[in-house]
């Protein structure tokens, strides 16, 4: 072999080491968070997911939930709320809670300002995502093309409208073709009440449970609860419901012994009703919703 020969290929082999030691840049796949009140007892979900993988075979679908409380549209929305904010720009959420399947009530996409999309009825599922982050668009699903086929069921538009019109976000496609423009404050939106100082407290709503545990969740946040004036260790005088309370406000379950109430601040800074190791829901009887009122501190 002659020298510059050997020059060229030394020169070639450098080149391809350098190649493969640079760090190589890593794609992430397109991601669709999946949530519905379906349960997992059936093939509702599979079929979902396979109608999106049909329309991109290189999707990432994480399952936020499928045991929405059964037309819980709150429960649904509270979901969407508290998972939006850990995903990026881009993502796009397909939720169906829909009771009013088949009915006059539209389908839509929503572009919020964290450009997050989200595919869903017109029911209200959208509300606190909204007070939140914001909304650039919406836009009604009309476009059949974007659908699963033309012959629609009436009772089952997760699989042939949300998951198709997920898919197609998630593959790229240019969401102003899903269908006709909507003004922001024509979507239905949920009657949110908020909690409410009052000369002797803080009167609020216990709104769900905190899945298997039992906790209560409520509506009031923290910072209307730190009006209160109450420093943990202290004794909280409450009212759920017809039950009169007196539980001690402490930063987590084990400040408590097992089988004791507590009052805390749950992780996503709201104020929440627990037992140690037991469900508070099921040892008071609790169903939500139901009312709640904070003494102030005296």
């Amino acid at each position: 072999m002659t020298r510059p020969s050997r020059c060229l290929l030394l020169t070639t082999l450098l080149l391809l080491l350098a190649t493969i030691a640079l760090p190589q840049q890593v794609t992430a796949p397109p991601t669709v968070v999946f949530m519905t009140d379906f349960g997992i007892v059936d093939d509702s979900v599979a079929i979902c997911r396979g109608v999106m993988y049909e329309i991109e075979p290189h999707l990432r679908i994480v399952d936020l939930t499928h045991q929405v409380t059964p037309f819980a549209v709150a429960d649904g929305a509270r979901f969407l709320y508290g998972a939006a904010p850990y995903y990026p720009p881009g993502t796009v959420f397909v939720a169906v809670v829909d009771p009013g399947v088949g009915s006059a009530r539209k389908a839509i996409v929503v572009k919020s300002k964290r450009a997050q999309y989200f595919v869903l009825p017109d029911n209200g599922l959208i509300t606190m995502v909204e007070d939140r982050d914001g909304i650039e668009g919406v836009r009604e699903i009309t476009n059949p093309n974007w659908m699963i086929g033309r012959a629609l069921s009436s009772t089952f538009h997760g699989r042939d409208i949300f998951s198709p019109v997920g898919a197609h976000l998630a593959h790229g496609e240019d969401w102003l073709q899903v269908g006709r423009e909507m003004a922001v404050n024509d979507i239905v939106r949920l009657q949110l009440e908020p909690a409410k100082l009052e000369e002797h407290g803080l009167r609020g709503k216990v709104i769900a449970t905190d899945g298997p545990y039992g906790n209560l969740v409520t509506n009031i946040s923290a910072d209307d609860f730190a009006r209160l004036a109450y420093e943990r260790g202290q004794t909280v005088h409450l009212l759920i419901g017809d039950k009169q309370l007196a539980i001690p406000f402490v930063a987590t379950f084990s400040d408590v012994p097992l089988g004791k109430p507590l009052l805390y601040i749950d992780s996503r800074g709201r104020v929440g009703l627990a037992v140690n190791q037991g469900s508070f829901a099921s040892h008071y009887g609790i169903r939500p919703p139901v009312s709640l009122f904070l003494e102030r501190n005296k």
